[in-house]
């Protein structure tokens, strides 16, 4: 348990609504999402209890007392905890704390007395937990139980992952409603042990939290928040639900991991706390019609697994609690900073915080003693003739996921200690995109892609206490392998961790509720001696976002977008039988390749048919015409970036130009930005349509590589007519 200095900086919004200065009270082990809570407070101005749980296994429970944490109980270390949630008698405070660790659920009074230890017996481990009086329930990957008094209830499997799970109150609404956050960007709302109905929402859900913490005026309202940033409100009535608001993440801000309600800004009204994985911390406010605004904004260094509202620091002042992955729970809290001016205008320290500076000094110089001691043993032992190296544990957060505004992939590495070098390898064609939030250095190696399968060799050099790196990376669609993260902390010895992340073939579609059956469409037929299974395994192969559970029943269909051109595909299956419907024929194309080849793997004999709709080919020619027209335009604009440059120069002023190159000149900082955030746009563009030129004609039986010469020129003078003209009559 290590403490740290009581006030460390003043955060002020924009909008100045809200002053608060940051606090970090402890640091505890790893933590994982929603593993901190606040006890309810005694007396209506007293200071509440936190209570942290981490991945040693270890639940904390402390209070403040003149700004140093004080333990009321710590428990000892075990399996790892993955969900922390408070409970009791419905009616009465809710001030027991349940952890659940492997597929145990555990429960300790206020006081630290362990007086619940209750086997799931689940296969897998817990990862949601929600507990409502004498009521538990709990999810694993795919696995829904409902217990009452530790007897089985219900039973429900799902379609797709379980993220989070949240239970309307049983007072409020008079019955047990539980509703589940699914990978597959569907929220799911059950009746017993079967499923009532299901509500989409705009990105998978990642958390879930009752509105106002009691589901709003009829108890019905739940608060979600999306792996892509994304916030929103629903309610569920006993009918069908209903969408309140949506928040969208148009600053591109990172996935929602914690949501809370309390009124931080004092104005009578709960407002939302928003804790994401880039760090940011959020309040929204809601205005007279109950839309939310955006009222403070503070963004920590690591990302921000639990969030809370109430008062820890000094009793009357309230305040945002967040815990992150690290372990650091810290404050925004209300309370001035304790700083007083003196005589001429220097800033004196109260007494209190000279006090905590001087036992902070000393606890500095006993870790700096400890510290030399340990290396000094250390190199001892190592030298010694039976010395074994010990290769330091650290853990590793890592998240590579399909961004839809851009077509990317953004792989975010958090690491419990300071980065020292990260390396990434790739045996696929991938194009790197710059991220403002990295600060590292780059540097480039050449590879020899024949021999070794090396396409991407590239070093990330980072700067001191760097414990988060985020990356983008864009693939291309029919190539895939696996990209490789090495990743090395600060440590000694020098140790590495590799993190392994699959480029599948269709590596740019994600998926979707429904398609656009107006299409023109072109369909690919499997048909052979293969299992519902076996052909699953296929689809997982080649498309992201898709479950690796086999889904129940004996068929399935899955619908998809591309994320770079729009495109869509439809996936329907079953033992003996796949149809694949698309209106981009290279999608039919790269599927009819992938699909025979892992056949034939198996040793296992397809059928395949197809039938190839001519109109699809002009349909995505359309789709890709407005992209590639505007990248043609601003490559044009920033060649002539220089040359305006100079002749301004030349001329003292650019009064003498054209509106339009002066437009170029004004905005040329903007349009270079936006040409090196893209890199290679255009020639993945002119990949596309010669990929799709090929492909109509190779459904034909006909190979026209040695026209691509003559497409390549066309696309240099680029226009649409000519272009579909070519097509029809090569």
């Amino acid at each position: 348990m290590i403490s740290s200095p009581f006030f460390l900086k003043t955060v002020v919004t924009e909008k100045m609504e809200l002053s608060l200065n940051q606090a970090d009270y402890l640091q505890v082990g790893v933590t994982s999402q929603k593993t901190m809570k606040l006890l309810p407070a005694v007396g209506r101005k007293a200071t509440q209890k936190v209570a942290v749980a981490d991945h040693n296994g270890v639940v904390n429970c402390f209070g403040m007392k003149k700004g140093e944490a004080v333990p009321v109980f710590k428990s000892l270390p075990g399996q790892k905890i993955s969900r922390l949630e408070l409970g009791g008698a419905l009616g009465t405070p809710q001030e027991k704390i349940f952890v659940c660790s492997g597929s145990e659920v555990r429960g300790y009074t206020k006081k630290g007395k362990q007086f619940l230890s209750f086997e799931a017996n689940l296969t897998e481990s817990i990862n949601a937990m929600h507990v409502s009086g004498a009521d538990l329930f709990v999810c694993a990957s795919y696995i829904y139980n409902h217990y009452c008094d530790c007897k089985d209830q219900d039973y429900y499997l799902s379609g797709d992952k379980i993220n989070d799970i949240v239970c309307l109150p049983v007072e409020t609404v008079g019955r047990t409603v539980p509703v589940l956050a699914c990978q597959d960007r569907v929220l799911r709302i059950l009746q017993g042990s079967e499923l009532l109905y299901d509500f989409e929402v705009p990105g998978p859900p990642s958390v879930l939290e009752l509105h106002n913490q009691d589901g709003g005026k009829n108890g019905e309202e739940v608060l979600y928040g999306t792996a892509d940033g994304k916030l929103g409100l629903v309610q569920f009535s006993s009918s069908a639900p209903a969408s309140k608001w949506e928040v969208d993440n148009e600053k591109k801000k990172g996935g929602v991991l914690c949501i809370d309600t309390f009124d931080i800004l004092g104005d009578g009204v709960k407002d939302i706390l928003v804790g994401r994985d880039d760090g940011t911390v959020e309040v929204y406010g809601l205005d007279s019609s109950n839309e939310p605004t955006l009222r403070f904004e503070n963004v920590l260094s690591e990302s921000v697994t639990s969030i809370q509202g109430g008062c820890v620091g000094k009793e009357s002042y309230d305040e945002i609690i967040t815990t992150t992955y690290t372990g650091w729970v810290s404050g925004l809290t209300t309370e001035p900073q304790q700083m007083e001016a003196g005589p001429g205008d220097e800033i004196k320290m109260s007494r209190e915080s000279q006090a905590k500076v001087a036992a902070l000094r000393l606890e500095l110089e006993q870790l700096q003693m400890k510290v030399m001691q340990g290396r000094e043993k250390y190199q001892q032992s190592s030298q010694s003739s039976t010395a074994v190296s010990a290769v330091p544990i650290f853990s590793i957060n890592d998240r590579f996921t399909l961004c839809q505004d851009d077509a990317s992939y953004s792989l975010t590495l958090e690491v419990q200690t300071a980065i020292d070098n990260l390396l990434l390898q790739s045996d696929v064609p991938i194009d790197l995109l710059d991220v403002d939030k990295n600060s590292a250095v780059v540097s480039f190696s050449e590879c020899d892609s024949e021999p070794n399968g090396n396409f991407l060799l590239v070093t990330y050099r980072c700067q001191a206490n760097t414990t988060r790196l985020e990356l983008k990376v864009r693939s291309i669609e029919g190539q895939y392998g696996t990209l490789q993260a090495y990743v090395t902390p600060r440590l000694l010895p020098k140790t590495c961790q590799v993190r392994q992340y699959q480029i599948k073939p269709l590596s740019l579609h994600q998926r979707t509720h429904s398609i656009n059956q107006d299409r023109p469409m072109n369909t690919l037929r499997l048909v052979g001696q293969f299992s519902f299974a076996e052909i699953h395994s296929w689809v997982v192969f080649c498309l992201p976002e898709v479950p690796e559970k086999t889904p129940a029943g004996e068929n399935i269909t899955f619908y998809f977008q591309n994320t770079f051109l729009g495109t869509q595909l439809e996936a329907s299956y079953c033992k003996g039988e796949g149809n694949f419907k698309s209106d981009n024929i290279s999608t039919i194309s790269i599927l009819k390749d992938v699909l025979s080849k892992e056949a034939t793997k198996r040793k296992i004999n397809l059928n395949i048919s197809y039938e190839v709709n001519e109109d699809s080919v002009s349909h995505t020619l359309k789709m890709i015409h407005p992209k590639l027209e505007y990248q043609l335009v601003l490559a044009k604009k920033v060649q002539l970036i220089d040359a305006l440059k100079e002749l301004q120069v030349h001329e003292g002023n650019a009064d003498f130009l054209i509106p339009e190159y002066r437009s170029i000149l004004d905005e040329s900082a903007r349009l270079l930005e936006e040409y090196k955030k893209q890199p290679a746009h255009l020639e993945r563009l002119y990949g596309m349509i010669t990929d799709l030129f090929i492909d109509k004609f190779k459904f034909k039986g006909q190979n026209v590589k040695t026209k691509v010469s003559q497409l390549l020129e066309i696309l240099d003078n680029y226009d649409l007519s000519s272009l579909m003209d070519f097509f029809n009559d090569a």
